[in-house]
């Protein structure tokens, strides 16, 4: 046969070669044996060396790979040719970024018929994958040595349930050594209750967390968290297991599974454990047909304690308080806390309101020894309100409220007492809620305003201020006076809302009078305000009164400012500073009623004031009662040799204006000068004079 006619059909094989090496994840290439040229080379090995199939044939190994690296394996290609078998070595080729690259070169010899060498064939794999693969798992397999010496937490690797590693922090929380783990079998440092838990886990070989306890070398039980998985470590599979110590996660949960109970401060049961456990009672009883009696306690004037002492010596005041009321009552009662100064008791087991009274006697005698703080001794007094269950209510709510209404009831009958639930008292709760509305209702319709009831000076009989009287014109009930009133606005801290009203009126009107020339030709004119307890005890007041001078454009020597005796008394400690501020503003401060309340000479000397207002109770029986004689002439002279102004109020006679006039007093308020009138009508009168 013709050679001629096999060229085609080795053309088609040499195509079908070369199109099968370029597909080929391999680089191939093919090596003259005595000249090194390069004979073939599929597209992988060519472009490998920045070549292409055409360039790279007739080069020699050495022009390919560069003469350094040609040395380098020149050996391993000797081997090849001379001893005619295959070589296989790795090298690695950094990249121009510096990234490692490793390869697999194979050299396989090519041998004639003659049995020479007439070729090498060269094929090389890129194995970086693999490189970089047992690379990260040692690195991964140095890191967890490490991290299991550094970590605080336990780690412990088991084969077949024997221990083969611990790390320190696992050995010192079970308290055994690292020689006596291992070899031993893990579920001997389980709880005996949770070996069978630990031990099904392990047959299941699930990779979870979990919950469990192990046993210390001393026999303490101690809680713990597993992570359990599956890995391979020097190339064995094995379960790592890390022990995670949670018992303070567990106290943790344990002390805030207890304040969501109980209150943070005494300790008792919060509002809504309390009622909780009181519906649970509740219906014990009516099954039973027992009595029950909630009691609301509320402290006396406790916002005097955190004021003059602080809110930490007030904690402790509420704490021990809190310990007294525990220690007074049986283990089947419930005592909680409400918050602030409001505790409440529900009375178990009880046979009639007797029981309920003794009790209470009890309570009473107990909370009023005083506290200690602050290196002083406190008295505090409670007022406690009383609601017997099923009388006073069949619901906890209903119940609640009604202790609620009686405790304000206590109140406002004084301290250190108690009051039981009537009926009336819901109407009259009722009805201060109704009211209640009315005056918040009343402040955004305008509904308030001031009256004025002229002052004068004893001596001229010359206009000297006048008092603004606060009014309401109900759009009902008519025209109503505080009287009827202000008691709810200061339960209810509308109060605050209602005072500063007042305040801003009155210094607007204090304006308006000088821009119409109303005070000419008279006195001082200054309109005297009356202050409410909880204005004068609300932090800042001072900053409060300036504010509202600001804002009215208005002068503090147009305004005074009238305190009760008691409202000062109860806040004795801070009033000296408030007053002064108050005064360092150019507000005149009166004493208003004075002789009714309790301060003493020595708190009269102590405290920045101005003026002195004799209770009109003791002017209406002047001339004729001797007593009221002694009492009236004795505050004249008293407040005088203070170097204070006197003030009298409720004069009615001219009898009474020559007694007042003749024992010093200054001036003059009341029917015989002029009654309370609206603005314009007080204008009117001023201007008529």
């Amino acid at each position: 046969m013709n050679p001629a006619d096999d060229a085609p059909a080795r053309s088609v094989e040499a195509a079908r070669f070369k199109l099968l090496a370029d597909y080929l994840p391999a680089w191939i290439a093919l090596y003259d044996a005595k000249t090194q040229a390069c004979l073939f080379a599929n597209r992988g090995y060519a472009e490998a060396f920045g070549l292409t199939e055409q360039s790279i044939l007739g080069k020699t190994f050495a022009d390919i790979i560069g003469p350094e690296a040609s040395a380098l394996i020149q050996p391993a290609v000797d081997k090849v040719l001379s001893e005619r078998v295959p070589v296989s070595y790795e090298r690695e080729l950094p990249e121009a970024d510096g990234t490692p690259r490793w390869i697999e070169v194979h050299l396989i010899p090519q041998v004639g018929d003659d049995g020479e060498p007439v070729a090498s064939c060269v094929l090389i794999n890129d194995i970086t994958k693999h490189r970089l693969a047992e690379r990260a798992v040692r690195e991964s397999e140095a890191r967890l040595d490490k991290f299991m010496q550094a970590t605080v937490e336990g780690i412990l690797f088991h084969k077949d349930g024997y221990t083969t590693d611990v790390n320190p922090p696992c050995c010192e929380l079970v308290g055994y050594s690292f020689e006596e783990m291992i070899g031993r079998h893990v579920l001997s440092f389980i709880a005996p209750d949770e070996v069978g838990k630990v031990k099904e886990v392990m047959r299941l070989g699930r990779e979870l967390r979990y919950e469990t306890a192990v046993m210390h070398k001393d026999g303490t039980r101690i809680p713990v968290e597993f992570i359990v998985r599956t890995m391979e470590r020097d190339g064995e599979k094995l379960r790592m297991t890390i022990v995670r110590d949670i018992r303070d996660r567990l106290a943790s949960e344990a002390r805030i599974q207890h304040l969501a109970h109980h209150d943070a401060l005494t300790g008792l049961l919060n509002r809504a454990s309390f009622m909780d456990r009181m519906a649970l009672l509740m219906k014990r009883a009516e099954r039973r047909g027992e009595m029950l009696a909630l009691l609301f306690i509320d402290l006396d004037n406790f916002k005097r304690v955190n004021d003059s002492l602080g809110h930490l010596e007030g904690d402790q005041v509420l704490t021990t308080v809190s310990e007294r009321l525990v220690g007074a009552l049986r283990g089947s009662d419930l005592v909680g806390r409400f918050g602030g100064d409001e505790f409440v008791v529900l009375l178990t087991d009880l046979e009639s309101r007797a029981d309920v009274i003794v009790v209470l006697e009890a309570l009473l005698s107990v909370v009023e020894v005083p506290v200690k703080a602050d290196g002083r001794a406190l008295s505090v007094t409670p007022s406690i309100g009383v609601a017997v269950y099923p009388d006073d209510g069949r619901q906890a709510d209903e119940l609640i409220q009604h202790a609620d209404t009686a405790m304000y009831r206590a109140k406002a009958r004084g301290r250190a007492t108690y009051q039981f639930f009537e009926p009336s008292l819901a109407e009259t709760a009722y009805a201060d809620l109704v009211l209640e509305a009315e005056l918040a209702q009343g402040l955004t319709r305008n509904e308030f305003e001031l009256f004025f009831q002229p002052q004068v000076e004893a001596t001229t009989g010359q206009l000297s201020g006048a008092e603004a009287l606060l009014r309401w014109r109900h759009p009902q009930r008519g025209l109503l006076s505080p009287d009827s009133f202000i008691f709810v606005a200061e339960r209810h801290r509308l109060m605050l809302a209602l005072g500063e009203w007042v305040l801003r009126e009155a210094a607007l009107t204090a304006r308006r009078w000088r821009e119409q020339g109303l005070t000419q030709g008279h006195g001082p004119m200054r309109i005297a305000v009356n202050l409410s307890r909880m204005q004068f005890h609300l932090d800042g007041f001072a900053d409060t009164v300036k504010r509202v001078l600001d804002e009215s454009h208005a002068k503090g020597q147009w305004l005074e400012l009238e305190l009760t005796e008691r409202m000062l008394i109860d806040d004795i400690e801070h009033a000296p500073t408030t007053l002064a501020q108050l005064r360092a503003l150019g507000l005149t401060v009166s004493v208003d009623d004075f002789g009714t309340g309790y301060t003493s000479l020595a708190h009269l000397t102590e405290l920045p004031l101005d003026k002195l207002k004799i209770d009109q109770g003791f002017v209406a029986r002047l001339p004729d009662d001797v007593g009221a004689q002694a009492i009236t002439r004795a505050i004249v002279q008293m407040a005088v040799g203070l170097g204070l102004t006197v003030t009298a109020e409720g004069v009615r006679t001219a009898a009474q204006w020559q007694l007042l006039a003749g024992w010093g007093c200054q001036q003059f308020q009341g029917e015989l000068v002029g009654s309370p009138m609206p603005a314009a009508e007080f204008e009117a009168w001023v201007r008529a004079r």
